[in-house]
């Protein structure tokens, strides 16, 4: 067992509840705090303790780090839907930016030396090199990605006035489900496409809506970098081991594989996958909309000993699919 707890916001949610597998498996003591307004109890492995709070709620927060003996905290709480930052933009300013500069208060105040932040490849906005470094421009175009921005900034001019170090790792597409069927992504009215896409071949859905067909791609198709959830928590692990290694260094790292799929390659190995042909709507872009967003993943690959091990589209498309079922089969 490893020395101190890791607190995990946002743990009953989907890539957090992966990261607090990826701990436990890894031999780390896990406290999750999450409101539970999108999160699951159920979804929290039962070796972690479940703290019922949102990460503004100071007392509730700091209580947590003093009974379990707190010494770094991965922070996924937050809202995460792009459209919606566009026409609520004080929800996303509240619930990211500044719900997220309470918990780095309250981890200053109670000595946690290690920090690491769910940030996003929004924060790049659109790229005028792809594929995006980390150095490439912060060019934020939605309120979503600009609180994310906001938060990264905070941590960097906390970590040069106080004895903690962070990691901030921008995901790209995030897709997937534990392979072992242990979680997955299961909030109501998701967006991400291949959760889309699985959910029309198994019938929750009648369609997958293809947003743009003249984009400067191959077949006219949006390209994202698709990287598996649990990928994405294990370099969160490695994070920590580094951030601890080195106490006094952070680190901003692009988390994704470093290649792309159009929407239509996507759709196409979902129809491999199920031998059933999901009903394509095409539709006018969305605003905003890059051609393609890939990550440079050169920086994680150096600064980690990470390696991708479900860099596969199909085999990511294999396991969204088998927890889809799994879900409807609970009546979820």
């Amino acid at each position: 067992m490893r020395e101190g707890t890791v607190l995990v916001t946002g743990g009953a949610g989907y890539i957090g509840s992966h990261a607090v597998l990826a701990l436990l498996d890894a031999g780390w003591k896990v406290v999750v705090v999450d409101n539970l307004v999108t999160g699951f109890d159920w979804a929290v492995d039962p070796r972690a303790a479940l703290v019922v709070a949102g990460i503004e709620d100071d007392a509730a927060v700091r209580a947590a780090i003093r009974a379990h003996g707190v010494t770094a905290i991965m922070h996924f709480a937050g809202s995460v839907v792009v459209p919606e930052s566009v026409t609520d933009p004080l929800k996303y300013y509240r619930n990211n930016t500044a719900a997220s500069r309470a918990l780095i208060e309250s981890a200053v105040a109670e000595g946690v030396r290690h920090f690491i932040f769910s940030s996003t490849a929004a924060t790049y906005g659109i790229p005028e090199v792809v594929p995006v470094r980390e150095d490439s421009p912060k060019q934020p175009i939605n309120p979503y990605g600009m609180s994310k921005l906001m938060t990264e900034i905070m941590l960097k001019d906390v970590a040069a006035a106080h004895p903690i170090n962070y990691a901030a790792l921008r995901y790209f597409n995030v897709a997937g489900a534990d392979p072992r069927g242990r979680s997955g992504q299961s909030t109501a009215g998701a967006t991400h496409l291949i959760k889309v896409a699985v959910e029309a071949a198994t019938g929750k859905r009648g369609h997958v809506s293809v947003f743009g067909t003249d984009f400067d791609t191959p077949d006219g198709t949006g390209v994202r970098d698709y990287i598996h959830v649990s990928d994405l928590a294990a370099a969160h692990v490695d994070a920590l081991d580094l951030l601890i290694a080195r106490p006094g260094e952070s680190h901003v790292l692009n988390a994704g594989y470093g290649r792309g799929f159009s929407v239509l390659q996507v759709l196409d190995a979902v129809d491999r996958v199920t031998n059933l042909t999901v009903e394509r709507r095409l539709e006018g872009r969305r605003a905003g909309d890059p051609d393609a967003l890939v990550a440079d993943n050169g920086a994680i690959l150096a600064a980690l000993p990470w390696r991708p091990r479900h860099d596969d589209l199909e085999g990511i498309v294999k396991d969204a699919l088998a927890w889809e079922r799994k879900l409807a089969e609970r009546g979820a």
